[in-house]
């Protein structure tokens, strides 16, 4: 049974006790523009299909999406005045085409910032002031779904005013971190403040923790019936927040989600786990983890996860997909830009559902013997999965020895 919640967030000099699950008071897309900077931005492009908006690119809710008339196309951001953008994160909608070649550019100039083949997710390039961004899609697979182009000044977000939480606090720090695409060093941020809390908190929309610490539930134990911390509906964004310990079952991801700039001081049993069974992509961008002594993000459902720009140190796996979960399902992960500090493998997927994990850019240290692409054979619930071996740029393990440097 869930215990009762000893949170208060006080507004305006009125205190509203909540009992069982929090729901979060929100701030509103306008608020957060100061983060993602294509909320309140303009848009178009070159073609639309039927039923799709450009406008649904920066609104802020993974639900909507804008579709290309035709298998290629782009979409576009726009601003009043001059902007200046160091990165941007693709989200796409499940049911659409695939991606196999892409572009980003100064519309103002008509030059090509960033480039690539596949399924994009965060795309970094040097730091440009301009009016107008763009993304084009310049080869798929049918007509993709394009959910979210965010934009970004300096690879993350910075955070934004929160509700005030009693009765914990504790003196104010500089925030740390809010980066979410730069390269990882390793560096913890300092906390904010405190929030004490006794129950799961229910995130819908997108909910900024100022890098406060928030604490804690659970026992600390691997028990798999803890109640997570932060639960995130579908399209919901949990982001700038230090998980302490312990953090019961972490996060947990209903349906598609993006984490962004969290921190686990203690992994504990998972640090997230994803739950949806919809398709889509999630999104752990930024952040970092420690102290886990098995695997720290847990892939339930189906879709994609995606990890960039994220620190892990003392643990066993970064990701793994569940190998004897009620319900089969292929699962697919990609993997960019990470530091991993004394772990014993980078992925394990089960190989005979058809998972897939794609590697680059991994810098690992500490580790002498650590495995990157794990194979397993997924089984049914109650049996244990084998494990086959490790994968080299093959079907199931796109990743070669050139992906990965060790220190």
């Amino acid at each position: 049974m869930r215990r009762s919640v000893a949170l208060r967030w006080t507004a305006g000099g009125a205190t509203a006790a909540a009992s069982a699950a929090i729901m979060l008071a929100l701030p509103s897309p306008q608020a957060l523009a100061a983060d993602n900077l294509s909320l309140g931005a303009g848009a178009d492009g070159s073609s639309k299909a039927s039923g799709t908006s450009y406008g649904n690119v920066r609104d802020g809710n993974t639900g909507t999406y804008w579709a290309p008339a035709s298998s290629t196309g782009y979409v576009s951001v726009k601003w009043g005045s001059a902007t200046t953008v160091s990165s941007a994160v693709i989200k796409q909608a499940s049911g659409g085409g695939s991606i196999s070649a892409w572009r980003v550019l100064n519309a103002d100039q008509g030059t090509v910032l960033a480039s690539g083949s596949g399924s994009p997710s965060t795309i970094s390039f040097s730091s440009t002031s301009l009016k107008k961004l763009t993304f084009e899609i310049t080869s798929a697979s049918g007509a993709p779904r394009i959910a979210e182009f965010e934009t970004y000044a300096s690879g993350g977000s910075n955070p934004t005013s929160s509700p005030t939480a009693s009765p914990t606090t504790s003196p104010t720090a500089s925030p740390g971190p809010t980066g979410g695409t730069g390269t990882p060093t390793g560096a913890w941020p300092s906390s904010a403040g405190s929030v004490t809390i006794s129950g799961t908190v229910s995130v819908s929309g997108t909910f900024d923790g100022g890098m406060k610490t928030y604490c804690c539930i659970g026992d600390g134990s691997q028990s798999e019936s803890q109640d997570p911390m932060f639960k995130i509906a579908n399209g919901g964004t949990l982001q700038n927040v230090i998980i302490g310990s312990p953090a019961g079952d972490g996060v947990h991801c209903e349906g598609t989600c993006t984490i962004r700039n969290v921190w686990w001081n203690d992994i504990g049993e998972d640090a997230a786990t994803f739950k949806g069974t919809t398709g889509g992509t999630s999104y752990v961008i930024g952040g970092g983890a420690r102290a886990g002594s098995d695997k720290t993000f847990q892939h339930n459902g189906n879709g994609t996860v995606s990890i960039s720009g994220f620190y892990l140190s003392g643990s066993g796996k970064l990701y793994r997909g569940c190998g004897n979960c009620s319900t089969s399902h292929q699962r697919h992960v990609k993997i960019d830009n990470v530091l991993l500090n004394d772990i014993d493998m980078v992925a394990g997927i089960n190989s005979n559902w058809g998972d897939t994990a794609t590697i680059t850019r991994v810098t690992i240290s500490n580790s002498s013997s650590v495995v990157v692409c794990g194979k397993y054979k997924g089984v049914a619930k109650g049996s244990e999965p084998s494990y086959l071996g490790e994968g080299w740029n093959d079907s199931n393990c796109k990743v070669t020895q050139s992906d990965i440097t060790y220190k």
